[in-house]
């Protein structure tokens, strides 16, 4: 399928699409013309690299870690897992201390409001 199918398939821009593309995380096949040609398998797996993204992870660690996830194949699998959640734990304690962060900034932001409303009247 053309790249505009492969985008209302996957509900995922057309720019979105190349983007994957230039980050080899996806490589469509070509039609004569040199247009792009999107396969359902492409598109299987453009929707596990859109669930990734959207759960925060990056580019980087989903090229690591797609091709164990997509090819159906066994072999290194508790490597890849080990490894890959040990990333994504090291990922997700930075969000959280991110998150701790904006809380306490949040937290002085609502009694400095507090306090300048109860100024105000």
């Amino acid at each position: 399928m053309k790249i505009s199918e492969a985008s209302r398939a996957s509900g995922v821009s057309a720019r979105s699409l190349r983007h994957y593309e230039d980050e080899g995380l996806i490589v469509p096949g070509r039609f004569s013309n040199g247009f792009r040609d999107y396969c359902q398998s492409t598109i299987d797996r453009v929707l596990v690299i859109r669930s990734l993204l959207e759960s925060g992870l990056p580019v980087r660690l989903i090229r690591e870690v797609l091709p164990g996830l997509t090819d159906g194949s066994e072999a290194g699998t508790e490597v890849v897992c080990a490894e890959f959640l040990h990333e994504v734990q090291d990922h997700r304690d930075r969000l959280a201390a991110r998150i701790a962060v904006l809380s306490d900034q949040q937290a002085a932001l609502d009694a400095y409001l507090r306090e300048a409303r109860r100024t105000d009247l």
